[in-house]
């Protein structure tokens, strides 16, 4: 009899365990409240970043944090009411993030992200996405000759220690790159290894499809009802009781919660961001306004703008500030005269305050397991942390060592 295994969460972390699971013989179920990708995993910018070896961290720049204290610009906002539940978190957050701490969690988030090409690459051939992928890289575009002399000097650092690729644009190269500029910028730095994908969400459903062509079950259901029974774990689903021997967390932003439930305290920033789609003319290829504090990105819906960081309570009603600003900011270098949506759509990046994942077995509960807090590679890193969960809990040989993300360092 094959073993039995509960993925709570279908965004791409939970639907590329569920894969990974079942690819390991495993009858599996995958429950979410709503259909696979229609959460955060569909509202991200669409990049597999091969060349986001370093984890971001919180602000160290006195220019960056002034901006972000006085909400000036489109790359912070917080919700004054919110600081004082966020405080403690966000200050181990900022700790964490201090560059000798920073350069050693590095380390252990690039063994992860040199992974992802690959882990992606056997998902999508075998889900027939291919037609949703571009392997082009993206950019980042200068304003400021200064920021793109800091930015180049980082590349270089990153290409020495990493071996990631990079070619630098000038302000005439990108003009013929990028036609449908307006104004002159200083010059453009272009990551050459990552992907893009033109439908994040669309992918999601994709690798669900593969999942259920598995033999894979997907239900609908509140997560919250998880509780332990005589068998291992049960949860309610429309489709009435679900049991198995092992349950998966793999509920992103949500998955603090669930887990609270059984005892377990996991330090989670839950980092909101916004996006819209617009028409017009826009880049080519996806492109982050470095001086801006947003991103840019060509989708099958239109030309996405998508926004930094919001602090704010988790189901906090929405403030779209950050993505007025970037709106203006964007129409300064595209001509970009409508809005897809009436509504921006919301979401929010699981971030841990060691800026590494939480994926392994749960200390006290046999059976339970974690795969969440992949802060702003979630969507980079779904395969790659899919297969390392399968492996532990089938007890094959691990494709890396999993002990740096660990839940029992937070216990």
């Amino acid at each position: 009899m094959s073993k039995t295994a509960l993925v709570l969460g279908a965004g791409i972390v939970g639907t590329c365990t569920a894969i990974h699971l079942a690819l390991r013989g495993y009858s599996v179920t995958l429950l979410d409240r709503k259909a696979p990708g229609s959460e955060t995993s569909y509202g991200n910018s669409g990049i597999i970043q091969r060349e986001a070896v370093e984890p971001y961290g919180f602000p160290q720049d006195l220019r960056i944090l002034r901006e972000a204290a006085f909400k000036i610009g489109a790359r912070v906002n917080y919700h004054f009411d919110a600081l004082p539940g966020l405080a403690p978190d966000l200050l181990r957050y900022w700790s964490n993030s201090r560059p000798g701490r920073h350069a050693r969690l590095s380390k252990h988030h690039a063994k992860l992200i040199e992974c992802c090409l690959d882990e992606h690459e056997l998902l999508i051939g075998m889900s027939g996405a291919g037609d949703l992928v571009g392997q082009d890289g993206f950019r980042f575009v200068y304003r400021s000759q200064a920021t793109m002399d800091s930015a180049i000097d980082r590349a270089q650092r990153l290409a020495r220690e990493y071996g990631v690729s990079y070619s630098i644009q000038d302000r005439h190269a990108i003009a013929q790159l990028e036609p449908a500029l307006k104004r002159e910028v200083a010059g453009a730095l272009h990551w050459l290894d990552p992907w893009r994908i033109k439908n994040p969400g669309e992918l999601v459903s994709r690798y669900a499809e593969l999942f259920l062509r598995q033999g894979g079950h997907i239900v609908q259901g509140d997560a919250n009802t998880l509780h332990a029974t005589s068998m291992g774990w049960g949860v309610a689903s429309d489709a009435g009781r679900v049991d198995a021997e092992a349950a998966v967390i793999a509920l992103g932003p949500w998955s603090a919660e669930l887990a609270r439930k059984f005892g377990y305290g996991f330090p989670l920033l839950p980092i909101r961001g916004y996006h819209r789609h617009y028409l017009g003319t826009g880049p080519q290829l996806p492109m982050v306004d470095a001086d801006g504090g947003y991103m840019i990105a060509p989708m099958q819906q239109g030309w996405r703008i998508t926004t930094g960081a919001e602090f704010a309570r988790l189901e906090a009603p929405s403030t779209p500030v950050q993505l007025t600003r970037a709106e203006i900011l964007a129409r300064e270098l595209f001509e970009l005269p409508q809005a897809v949506e009436s509504e921006p759509w919301r979401g929010a990046r699981p971030c841990m305050v060691d800026l590494l994942p939480v994926m392994g077995a749960a200390t006290r509960h046999r059976g339970l397991w974690f795969n969440f807090g992949h802060a702003h590679q979630g969507f980079t890193l779904g395969p790659v942390s899919g297969r390392l969960i399968a492996e532990l809990m089938s007890g094959s040989t691990p494709l890396l060592d999993p002990a740096p993300y660990s839940p029992a360092r937070f216990s």
